[in-house]
């Protein structure tokens, strides 16, 4: 027992000792630095609150409803005023502007910016963008269908604008209680798919 007791204190300094060399070699500072700075990435808010987000863009004002016609269109290109991009899908026109860094200038997208991209997603060819009014007569039942999760997608994800005009179309007059009407029933979608 008077062994043990003797022991004790030299196992005591050990310790203390190799703790003192853990804690101080640069290395292990060094790694202990990087599993902090991790640890504090991934733990940090995701909503851009953290300082490492870097400035935050000024909301884009809500896009009046109005019809387009494929000229009008071209003008939301992402270059323009508050750099807003619309998309047209099986004639309807969304404003994506939200999903800019795809749909926006140098995007992987960008070839479906203020256009008609209809044709494109049902033969998921980013380059099949046509410059005229497509009529989409030519497009298989199952291209249909892949227009029709588009569109849902869309309507889901991005505000509707209006409709896209075939040639010699007349716009619709929208009123500012349609708008409301139909951001109500945008929130109340939204609501419904988070729950």
């Amino acid at each position: 027992m008077a062994e043990e007791e003797a022991s004790a204190p030299s196992q005591e300094s050990y310790l203390a000792s190799l703790a003192y060399e853990i804690f101080t070699s640069p290395l292990n500072l060094f790694l202990l630095a990087v599993c902090a700075v991790l640890i504090y990435k991934i733990l940090r808010p995701s909503d851009g609150s953290g300082a490492a987000s870097g400035p935050v863009e000024p909301p884009v004002p809500k896009m009046k409803r109005q019809d387009m016609t494929l000229e009008q269109l071209r003008q939301y290109d992402g270059k323009g005023e508050y750099g807003r991009v619309c998309v047209g899908v099986n004639g309807k026109i969304f404003d994506v502007t939200r999903g800019k860094k795809n749909y926006g200038p140098g995007g992987p997208y960008a070839a479906f910016a203020a256009r008609d991209a209809t044709r494109a997603l049902a033969t998921f060819s980013v380059n099949n963008v046509k410059e005229e009014y497509d009529d989409l007569s030519d497009l298989s039942s199952m291209e249909m269908d892949s227009v029709r999760e588009w569109e849902m997608q869309f309507t889901e994800k991005y505000d509707y604008i209006g409709k896209l005009l075939k040639p010699g179309e007349q716009p619709a007059e929208y009123s500012d209680e349609e708008e409301a009407k139909d951001t109500k029933e945008a929130k109340d979608n939204k609501a419904k798919k988070d729950e």
